[in-house]
């Protein structure tokens, strides 16, 4: 079955009852990513009431109401993406407090709508799980491995030079087991797979 993330991040701005709610969605690579956004967000919006927001991540969901009665907003937002089949996508909603009450079901559709006018066109995308492949390889082989990395399209993130030379490459997931036998057969199995990882 296909999992979808979204293509780019999408705004909303919408008003309340004299409270704004901002609403982002974006797509990010697990809950560390995830928080990072959230504390940017807080850094631009100082002085907003709430930052609330819901993480779908697989393993690494996770939501928070920031402060607004439990259940009202994290949970709502967490709702919205799950409806559009999203995954790696974090929701955000920041509010203005207008100083009017809305009650926990004015909060509940306020976030709500807040984040579903984000995602309204939003472009989803399917999501291809990416791991990293480190490894270390003699001089001489380098250049046959980055164009066998070039011509898959996989991206180099890092390459250093010692003893030996270490790479590092981000490919899809599901491609790990092929690239390691042919990294193997590129040169002659002297490639040393230092740490694979998600």
């Amino acid at each position: 079955m296909a999992v979808y993330t979204l293509a780019q991040a999408v705004h909303a701005d919408i008003d309340i009852r004299k409270s704004r709610f901002i609403a982002i969605a974006m797509p990010v690579e697990g809950r560390d990513a995830a928080q990072l956004e959230i504390s940017r967000l807080r850094a631009v919006h100082p002085a907003a009431t709430h930052v609330c927001w819901a993480l779908l991540a697989g393993g690494q969901s996770g939501m928070s109401d920031d402060g607004e009665p439990s259940g009202t907003a994290g949970r709502p937002i967490m709702e919205v993406l799950r409806h559009h089949e999203l995954d790696n996508v974090l929701g955000a909603v920041v509010r203005y407090f207008g100083g009017v009450k809305l009650g926990a079901g004015g909060l509940v559709r306020a976030y709500t709508d807040a984040i579903a006018s984000a995602l309204k066109d939003a472009q989803r995308i399917e999501y291809v799980a990416q791991a990293t492949l480190t490894l270390e390889v003699a001089y001489p082989d380098e250049a046959r491995i980055r164009r066998w990395i070039a011509q898959h399209g996989y991206l180099l993130e890092r390459g250093s030079h010692g003893a030996l030379v270490e790479l590092s490459i981000r490919l899809p997931a599901a491609e790990l087991p092929a690239a390691r036998l042919a990294l193997c057969d590129l040169t002659q199995g002297q490639a040393r797979i230092t740490a694979p990882e998600g």
